[in-house]
């Protein structure tokens, strides 16, 4: 039996990180079908030097499998870039080079990598920012249909109305009604599983956390830990609940549903997200964001205890709705 075709450039383009962080993933699985033993090395685009991608790319003494996965690469510079594409034109046997890079960039070399990765022959998994109703709706029914199941069109609705936009949440939800239901999703089910589910999921505790309600918060987010629900869940709730006030702040009091199309978003989390805004000024806002950039750093391993991270952040959050 012949062992698999790997590919051994990958460009992975886009801003969506759950989708990125499942193409990195797919092309690690690939490697490894050909190279059980194959390791995973990571690196910045900015922090990595040329005689370091050297090291990285070099060919190995025990011929080891190796994915090397260059993050960030908008933020790559000029001389990075030159050595990446030099690389290329005579690659290592066993070594597989996954490009991580959101399509913008503010160099000349950061723009440009795309289109000479392509022309390189990279395999590309395109991540694009899901910012739209109708692609989280797109979202869902393939996450229902990748897990085997079928679900209804009035249920995408309800599961959204009940979980909203994170696609972790999301992705989670339809995987765990697929195997509830034995693969057919209907309104019901997805009422039912949500009842079960009441104020333990990661928005849930962003809701109450935005609202200024400390104790309400904290008692949800421990709650929720208790049931398995992953940090990295309740911080991405967080930051998303912070993120959508300040656009609908920004955006003025216009009608919901008009704003709903201007802002990609669903118009009752419009009118959700217009409530919210009275009680915050530009000012806590602003500080909002800095505490839900932070806490999202250290749920992902920067804090020695993302339990206690979380804590902070929410009253954190609160403190800032308070003060300015």
């Amino acid at each position: 039996m012949s062992s698999p075709v790997v590919p051994s450039l990958h460009l992975v383009l886009g801003e969506e990180e759950l989708l990125v962080e499942r193409a990195v993933r797919a092309a690690l699985e690939t490697a490894r079908k050909a190279d059980p033993t194959a390791e995973l090395t990571k690196a910045k685009a900015a922090e990595l030097t040329v005689p370091g991608l050297a090291e990285l790319v070099s060919p190995s003494l025990f011929a080891e499998g190796r994915v090397i996965v260059l993050e960030a690469a908008q933020d790559i510079g000029q001389e990075l870039a030159d050595a990446v594409l030099s690389y290329l034109k005579m690659p290592a046997e066993g070594v597989v080079l996954v490009v991580v890079h959101t399509g913008g960039g503010r160099s000349k070399a950061a723009k440009a990598l795309p289109a000479a990765l392509r022309k390189a022959g990279a395999q590309v998994t395109e991540c694009p920012k899901i910012t739209k109703s109708a692609e989280r709706e797109m979202f869902v029914r393939n996450e229902v249909r990748q897990a085997g199941g079928r679900i209804e069109p009035g249920a995408v609705a309800v599961l959204l109305d009940a979980v909203g936009s994170d696609l972790r949440e999301l992705a989670s939800a339809a995987a765990q009604l697929v195997a509830d239901t034995g693969g057919k999703v209907d309104e019901e089910a997805v009422r039912r599983y949500h009842r079960g589910r009441a104020d333990v999921t990661g928005f849930a505790v962003a809701e109450k956390a935005v609202g200024g309600d400390r104790a309400a918060a904290l008692e949800s987010m421990r709650w929720a830990e208790q049931i398995g629900v992953p940090h990295v869940l309740v911080a991405d709730a967080l930051a998303d609940a912070v993120r959508t006030i300040a656009r609908v702040s920004a955006a003025g009091r216009g009608n919901p549903n008009q704003l709903a199309g201007e802002l990609g978003m669903p118009p009752w989390k419009v009118r959700k997200a217009q409530g919210q805004s009275r009680g915050w000024s530009p000012a806590g806002l602003a500080v909002a964001m800095g505490i839900v950039a932070r806490v999202n750093a250290e749920v992902k391993g920067q804090a020695a205890d993302p339990s206690y991270a979380l804590e902070r952040a929410i009253l954190d959050l609160a403190d800032a709705r308070d003060r300015h």
